[in-house]
């Protein structure tokens, strides 16, 4: 019985400019996120030359 409703509610946000915008920028903060990680992955990785 939910099927039916849940199909309807996605076309509805598919085309509700508030739900895109905010589905878009969801994706780039999630963008953002992962490269912050992999800089500080990146610099966590390399020995500081002043500490050794």
């Amino acid at each position: 019985m939910n099927g039916p409703a849940k199909t309807a509610d996605l076309r509805a946000k598919e085309t509700d400019p508030k739900a895109l915008r905010l589905a878009a920028a969801l994706r780039e903060n999630l963008k953002r996120r992962k490269a912050q990680a992999r800089a500080k992955e990146r610099d966590e990785a390399v020995p500081d030359k002043e500490s050794g």
